[in-house]
């Protein structure tokens, strides 16, 4: 298959090639050459595949994630997990990485993807989160009170199919009672829990909104920061040097303040999403000046925050981190995928052929992703 592209940004920030054609066999690249003779599809514009590094599935945006979780049989949210999955490959989203699901339901979806029993994009999957007893996000959770039993806990997210693992360093938003600003996993339980990931090759990422959370995190080996809300200049001092990943997820505040006025959501989530929105973009900001490697991540599935709009994420990290539009593309695209782990993200001979044709140039307007002319996965048309 040869595809056109007017424009191609590879997924590096080396200048966008114009009027080349992608060579595409076995469901790889072969080779990227000036465009020339006939070819099988063609696009103004055509970027790599997208990558989500935080995402929950068997989440649709519903205004109370956890109390549809309470509402809800394991049945009933691995149905909802598949038809996210296909919206998500539909939209764009060639990877993704699900931070956190109940009953082994992500493992699930990502085993039937790639065997081909239903569509979506490849994935890398945690499994129940690590949380302390009665901690953030316990209702997808497998609480962790030592240590040992953080280590424990790791080898029975790998032993049900885990191929990441995610640690709650932090309160969050959205689970009642728990202050976003408070450190919860034990320095020592983050530390064993990270190398016990690491022993079996599995990346570790933390839940971390609070600043000593954060540090906690880093310190233990961490090797991505979900969230991130409350960095200062130490954390980032940290990223920078450990070279950390920080993936974050502006779409999850966004969407819930942009929706408080509907009164649907549990009053606790308005009030801690409130206090957190005042603070997060300057933060957030300077980390991005600092030169810490940013990784899209938009958290898809928390309340309004839907799976076919990752584009969104995308153009947040350009209006409000002050990213170019290639970039906010870089940070999900080759950023996030290094962070996955399943490929490199970019658009180059022997790398996988998922590609994003797209009807206008996304470097000059990065909204061209919210509407993909077409869709390719492994050369394959979704």
């Amino acid at each position: 298959m040869i595809v056109r592209a007017g424009v191609l940004y590879d997924g590096t920030l080396e200048a966008p090639k114009r009027n080349v054609d992608i060579v595409v066999e076995g469901g790889t690249i072969g080779e990227i050459r000036a465009a020339g003779g006939e070819c099988d599809l063609e696009a103004a514009c055509v970027t790599p595949g997208l990558v989500n590094a935080h995402a929950h599935l068997e989440g649709s945006g519903e205004p109370d994630l956890m109390g549809m979780i309470a509402a809800t049989t394991p049945a009933q949210r691995l149905l909802r997990a598949v038809a996210n999955a296909r919206k998500s490959i539909k939209a764009g989203v060639t990877t993704i990485r699900d931070l956190g699901s109940s009953n082994r339901i992500a493992a699930d979806v990502r085993d039937a993807v790639e065997e081909g029993r239903i569509p979506g994009p490849r994935m890398r999957v945690a499994g129940a989160v690590l949380c302390m007893t009665g901690g953030h996000g316990w209702p997808i959770g497998r609480a962790v009170d030592s240590p040992w039993d953080a280590r424990k806990a790791v080898r029975e997210q790998l032993w049900g199919g885990a191929d990441c693992i995610k640690l709650i360093a932090t309160g969050g938003v959205l689970t009642k009672g728990a202050v976003p600003g408070v450190a919860q996993l034990t320095p020592d339980e983050l530390e064993a829990a990270v190398d016990e990931a690491h022993r079996h090759g599995l990346r570790a990422a933390a839940h971390a909104i609070g600043t000593q959370g954060i540090k906690n995190a880093l310190r233990a080996g961490i090797d991505s920061v979900e969230h991130g809300t409350l960095v200062d200049d130490e954390c980032i001092e940290l990223l920078t040097q450990r070279r950390g990943y920080l993936v974050p997820t502006l779409s999850a505040p966004t969407c819930i303040l942009a929706h408080l006025e509907e009164g649907r959501q549990p009053q606790y989530v308005a009030d801690k999403a409130r206090a957190l929105g005042d603070v997060m973009v300057a933060n957030l900001r300077r980390a991005v000046e600092a030169g810490v490697r940013i990784a899209g991540g938009s958290d898809a599935g928390t309340p309004y925050n839907y799976h076919e709009d990752y584009a969104q994420e995308v153009e947040l990290m350009s209006s409000l981190l002050g990213m170019t539009p290639q970039q906010a593309l870089h940070a999900a695209t080759n950023v996030a995928a290094e962070l996955v782990g399943l490929h490199r993200g970019i658009l180059t001979a022997g790398e996988p052929a998922d590609l994003l044709l797209l009807r206008r140039d996304a470097g000059d307007d990065v909204r061209a992703l919210r509407d993909p002319q077409l869709v390719l996965k492994g050369g394959a048309i979704q």
